[in-house]
C-alpha cells in the first residue's frame, strides 16, 4: 500500500490439466518418518496431489489447465523436518505453497510417490545464502526407485532479497531508507537508528526442471537426497511437479538459427544469428526456428511481423547474461539481457507476432525498476504468446502500449524479481488465459491503466502462486475490464488475493469491471505497515475515488482467508474526499475468514446477494466507514442486502444471527483491528 504508514513502491516500471486424481491422505499425517531397514519398509504411500496446495477438486474449473501435477513436500514421506505452517512474512514456510515445506539436512531425504506417467520434474528449493550475500550453490541427488542417480546444482544466486523496496541483495546492509516510516519501530528512525541484520529478508525460493533419463510409471517413487557435504547446512524442498514431456518440436520449412550461425551449446553470443534468422524468414515469409540447444543471447531481440518456434520449453533454452550499459539507454535502463521485444509505441509497435515453444532464462539478481530487463517487451498487438517457460527475469511480460489484441497463453512466469505479467498503459481488447505465475516479486498478473487507459482486456483461467510482494491479481483502473476463472494462493504481504486500486497514477475505472468465478486460498495478508489485514479481495481508493464503474463481484470463492474475505478502504488522508461505490456482491462462498466476512474502511456502498459463509472469526461485518463515528446518522459506508446471503455471525452480542442482516443499512460496528481466529481448513461445501 501507498500512504505515509507504507512502504511505497514508486514508479513501478517496472504459463490440458490431467484427469482430477484420487486425493489420498497418508497415514502419517505428514509428519517425517526415519528410515527402515528394507525388510521392514512400509508400502509405497499414495501420492498426495493437489492444486494450490488443496484437494483439487476445491478448485474444479478454476485456475490455468497445466500439463504437471504438483506434490507438497509437507505431505511426503521424509526422514527430515517438516516446518511448520505460518503466515509470517520474512518465514521459509510463509513463502512456501501451502505455508509449510520440508527441511532437509545433509544426508536426509524427501520422497514422492509418481502419480502418472513421468519423464521430467521440477523442484521448488530454498539453500541459504552467502554470508555476503550473492548466493551458493549446492547438490541434491535424485533417484528413483533407488537408481539412475542424477545430480541437481541448486542456487541461491537469484533469491534472497532484503530490505525496503526496492531491495538489496546485501544482507548485513542498513536501511535504505532512514526516513521512511518503519513498521519494527513503529515510528522514522531517524539519524542512529540501528536495524539488525538481515533485515526482511525475503524472496527465498527459486526452482529447477530436470528431465529424467526415462519415462517412469506411476507408483515408481522419486527420492530426493542432500548428500554428505553438502555446502546448504540446510536444504528446504517445498514441492515437486511431475510431468511427461512429448518429443522435441520440429520446423522443417524454417529460416533454422543454426544455420545463420547459433550456437546451441551456448558458448557464444547468438543474438546476430536470430537477427539474421528473424531478416530471412521475414523476406521468405517462413517462420524461425530455434531448435534443441541452449542459445546465449546477452540482449534484446526485436520482433515485428515474424513467427519463432522452438522445440519445446523442455528443449530450447535462450538464456543470456545481464549486460551493463556504458551510459543509460534513453529509457533509463542500465542494463540490458536476454528478452523478444516488440517496437516501442512511439516507433508504432510490432503486429503479428508469434512466439512459441522455448524458455527464456535471464539473469536478473536485483530490482532496478528502470531497467529493460524483461523476458517478453515493448508493444506488440495482434499477436500471440504461448507456451514459453519464463524465469529469473525481472518481469516476465512487461507491454507498454498503446498496443491492441494480443493473446498471452499457456505459459509458466516463475521466479521474478518484479511482476509476472503487466499491461500497462493503454492495452486494449488483450488477453492472459491458462498462464501459471509462482514466485514473483511484485503482482503475479496486473493490468496498469497509467496515464492511459486501458479496456477490454480479459485475465481468465490462470494460476498465481506465492507473490512475495503485492497481490496475485492487480487491476489498476482501466474500462470494461474481465478477471474471471483465476486461481490465486498464497500472497505474503503488502496485497492480497484480487485487488482493484485507484493507485499509481491509474485512470478511472468505468464500465463495467467483471471478477467473476474466481478462487483465492490463504489470501488475506497482513499489511505490515498498516498493520492491518487485507480481504483476499480488495479495493483501495487512494489518488481518488473509485465510483466510476459498475463492479460485478459474482461466483468467486474466498478459501481459507487469513483476515477478511473482502475490505474496502480509502486511503486516511483523503477518507472524507474520496469514496468506493457501485460495487455489487454475487453468488459468493467465504470458507473461512479470520476476522470478517467484509472489512469497510470507506465511505460509500454496496450490494450483496447470495454470499454465503461459514468458520468467520469474528463479525460477519466490521464497519468503520470514514472513521468519523457518526452515531446519529450511522457510518458512511452502506451495506445492501438484497437476500439470499446465507450463514451465521460468531459475533458475541447475537452469536449465531446472519451474518449480514443486523448491520442494515450502516450501523458503525467497527473494531479497527480485530482478533484474529486462524479458520478450518476447507472443507467440501453441502448445499443447504
Amino acid at each position: 500500500m501507498t500512504s505515509p504508514n507504507s512502504e511505497a513502491r514508486p514508479g513501478r516500471r517496472l504459463i490440458p490439466r490431467p484427469a482430477a486424481l484420487a486425493v489420498a491422505v497418508l497415514a502419517t499425517g505428514g509428519l517425517p518418518l526415519p528410515a527402515l531397514p528394507a525388510s521392514a519398509a512400509p508400502a509405497v504411500p499414495a501420492p498426495v496431489v493437489t492444486r494450490a496446495a488443496i484437494d483439487p477438486a476445491f478448485v474444479a474449473g478454476r485456475g490455468a489447465d497445466v500439463p504437471f501435477l504438483e506434490q507438497e513436500a509437507e505431505h511426503a514421506r521424509t526422514n527430515g523436518t517438516v516446518l511448520a505452517p505460518s503466515r509470517d512474512a520474512y518465514t521459509l514456510a510463509a513463502e512456501a505453497s501451502g505455508r509449510s515445506a520440508v527441511q532437509l539436512a545433509p544426508t536426509q531425504w524427501v520422497e514422492f510417490t509418481l502419480p502418472a506417467k513421468t519423464n521430467a520434474i521440477t523442484v521448488r528449493y530454498s539453500i541459504p545464502d552467502a554470508p555476503n550475500g550473492g548466493g551458493i550453490t549446492s547438490p541434491l541427488e535424485v533417484t528413483v526407485n533407488g537408481k539412475d542417480k542424477r545430480t541437481m546444482t541448486l542456487t541461491s544466486e537469484y533469491s534472497w532479497l532484503y530490505n525496503q523496496y526496492p531491495f538489496t541483495n546485501d544482507p548485513n546492509a542498513g536501511l535504505l531508507h532512514p526516513d521512511w516510516w518503519l513498521a519494527e519501530c513503529g515510528c522514522v528512525p531517524g539519524e542512529g537508528y540501528e536495524v539488525q541484520a538481515p533485515f526482511r529478508p525475503m524472496h527465498f525460493y527459486d526452482e529447477q526442471r530436470l528431465l529424467l533419463v526415462k519415462t517412469y510409471q506411476p507408483g515408481d517413487v522419486i527420492r530426493l537426497t542432500v548428500p554428505r557435504g553438502a555446502k546448504a547446512d540446510l536444504t528446504t524442498i517445498d514441492l515437486l511437479d511431475t510431468e511427461q514431456v512429448g518429443l522435441p518440436h520440429v520446423r522443417l520449412l524454417a529460416a533454422n538459427v543454426l544455420l545463420f550461425g547459433a550456437d546451441p551449446l551456448g558458448k557464444k553470443d547468438s543474438a546476430n544469428a536470430f537477427d539474421k534468422a528473424i531478416a530471412a524468414a521475414k523476406k521468405l515469409k517462413v517462420p524461425v526456428y530455434v531448435p534443441p540447444g541452449v542459445y546465449q543471447v546477452n540482449r534484446h531481440v526485436i520482433v515485428d511481423n515474424v513467427t519463432i518456434e522452438g522445440a519445446g520449453t523442455w528443449y530450447t533454452v535462450i538464456r543470456g547474461k545481464e549486460v551493463a550499459l556504458g551510459e543509460p539507454a534513453p529509457d533509463g535502463s542500465v542494463h540490458t539481457g536476454v528478452g523478444f521485444y516488440g517496437k516501442s509505441a512511439a516507433e508504432g509497435g510490432s503486429r503479428n507476432v508469434r512466439l512459441s515453444g522455448f524458455t527464456i532464462r535471464g539473469d536478473v539478481r536485483e530490482r532496478i525498476d528502470t531497467d529493460q530487463v524483461n523476458g517478453i517487451g515493448g508493444a506488440m498487438s495482434d499477436s500471440v504468446i504461448e507456451d514459453l517457460y519464463i524465469e529469473h527475469t525481472k518481469v516476465g511480460l512487461w507491454f507498454d502500449g498503446p498496443m491492441n489484441n494480443t493473446v498471452v497463453r499457456n505459459l509458466r512466469v516463475v521466479d521474478q524479481i518484479a511482476d509476472g505479467l503487466n499491461f500497462h498503459t493503454g492495452v486494449t481488447n488483450s488477453r492472459v488465459e491458462h498462464t501459471f505465475v509462482r514466485n514473483t516479486g511484485d503482482d503475479g498478473l496486473a493490468m496498469w491503466a497509467e496515464g492511459v487507459t486501458n479496456a477490454g482486456n480479459t485475465f481468465s483461467r490462470n494460476t498465481v502462486q506465492t507473490p512475495t510482494l503485492a497481490n496475485g491479481i492487480a487491476i489498476y483502473g482501466g474500462t470494461d475490464l474481465t478477471v474471471s476463472g483465476n486461481l490465486v494462493a498464497d500472497p505474503i504481504r503488502e496485497g492480497s488475493g484480487i485487488h482493484l486500486g485507484s493507485r499509481f497514477g491509474a485512470e478511472p475505472f468505468a464500465g463495467t469491471v467483471s471478477v467473476a468465478d474466481n478462487t483465492t486460498v490463504r489470501a488475506s495478508t497482513l499489511d505490515l505497515n498498516w498493520n492491518i489485514g487485507l480481504g483476499a479481495i480488495w479495493f483501495y481508493a487512494l489518488d481518488r475515488s473509485i465510483d466510476g464503474a459498475d463492479i460485478q463481484v459474482t461466483g468467486d470463492h474466498f478459501l481459507d482467508s487469513t483476515y477478511s474475505a473482502i475490505m474496502l478502504v480509502t486511503e486516511w488522508g483523503v477518507k472524507d474526499a474520496y469514496r468506493i461505490e457501485n460495487v455489487h456482491f454475487r453468488d459468493l462462498r467465504v470458507d473461512g475468514a479470520g476476522t470478517n466476512v467484509v472489512s469497510a474502511r470507506t465511505a460509500g456502498s454496496a450490494t450483496f446477494e447470495n454470499v454465503d459463509v461459514r468458520n468467520v472469526g469474528h463479525w460477519g461485518v466490521n464497519n468503520c466507514g470514514a472513521f468519523n463515528w457518526d452515531w446519529e446518522n450511522g457510518s458512511e459506508f452502506s451495506l445492501q442486502d438484497l437476500g439470499g446471503n446465507d450463514g451465521v455471525d460468531t459475533n458475541e452480542f447475537h452469536l449465531g444471527t446472519p451474518w449480514l442482516a443486523p448491520y442494515l443499512p450502516n450501523l458503525i460496528t467497527c473494531n479497527d483491528r480485530p482478533p484474529l481466529t486462524a479458520p478450518p481448513a476447507p472443507s467440501p461445501w453441502v448445499q443447504p
